[in-house]
């Protein structure tokens, strides 16, 4: 059982899909991931659109592309996550 636990990781990475709202500084986009939350008392389903600021090494992607980021260590005061793939590219 102690196997087990050694060569998984305890608590994975968090990982979000959202569409790049702006891409204007240099290996940082800002993305926009929408959750769809029910209302605690009504019932309600509601939108919750949170803004990440992720680290994008090669300036791969442009707004208006899905992508998929990966959270990591704190690259600067607000930026914590990191690009892993362009899922779809904006047309």
């Amino acid at each position: 059982m102690a196997d087990e636990t050694s060569t998984e990781r305890k608590n994975a990475r968090k990982v979000r899909e959202g569409r790049v709202v702006s891409n204007s500084m240099d290996k940082t986009l800002v993305v926009a991931v929408t959750d769809r939350v029910r209302h605690a008392k009504y019932g309600k389903t509601v939108q919750r659109t949170k803004r990440l600021y992720v680290h994008d090494e090669e300036n791969d992607a442009k707004v208006g592309d899905t992508v998929r980021v990966v959270e990591t260590r704190p690259m600067s005061k607000s930026k914590r996550w990191r690009l892993t793939e362009v899922v779809e590219r904006a047309r």
